[in-house]
């Protein structure tokens, strides 16, 4: 797991190469069997790898967010707000348990932060990618994850980066 972790990096360019189909099924089964508080798994999931609505999507932020239409794949993070207090960390762990999952298989990805972003000065990320997608009320929009052939190379994590100074033992504090 370790090994994955440091090697796991957002990646934002991706080779026009579509993902094989065993290997999408294998992310979404990855998302589906992620942990959520008391089982209640309120995430849904929209898979979308049309070029036009990727296009779309791309548009959902002011920034960070234009790369998603050169992926292959992007998978829209849902979750019923009215079925779990929690939510949003549910919606999260399915988040990265699918970019894990990818950085698996060979793939890159990038997290593309929905909630609380906005499209413009008026109209949220999430109101975008409800019209777009025809999301009913009652279902949030957490993030989209991009999912591609990576092209382009980032360094691993090393061990340097980590600071150990964030870790106490017992209480906060030294």
């Amino acid at each position: 797991m370790l090994d994955i972790l440091f090697k796991r990096r957002s990646i934002r360019r991706y080779k026009s190469k579509a993902i094989e189909r065993e290997k999408v099924d294998s992310i979404l089964k990855a998302a589906l069997l992620s942990p959520s508080s008391r089982g209640i798994r309120p995430w849904e999931f929209i898979v979308v790898t049309d070029r036009a609505v990727l296009y779309k999507l791309s548009q959902c932020r002011k920034h960070g967010s234009a790369f998603l239409k050169d992926a292959p794949l992007g998978i829209v993070v849902l979750a019923h707000e009215n079925e779990s207090d929690v939510w949003v960390e549910d919606a999260s762990i399915a988040s990265i348990i699918m970019q894990l999952e990818a950085q698996v298989l060979g793939l890159g990805s990038c997290w593309i932060q929905i909630r609380n972003r906005m499209y413009d000065d008026t109209k949220t990320s999430e109101k975008y990618i409800r019209d777009v997608l025809s999301i009913p009320d009652g279902i949030r929009v957490e993030s989209i994850i991009s999912i591609g052939y990576p092209d382009e190379e980032k360094s691993p994590h090393s061990e340097d980066e980590l600071d150990y100074d964030k870790i106490y033992i017992n209480r906060y504090g030294n």
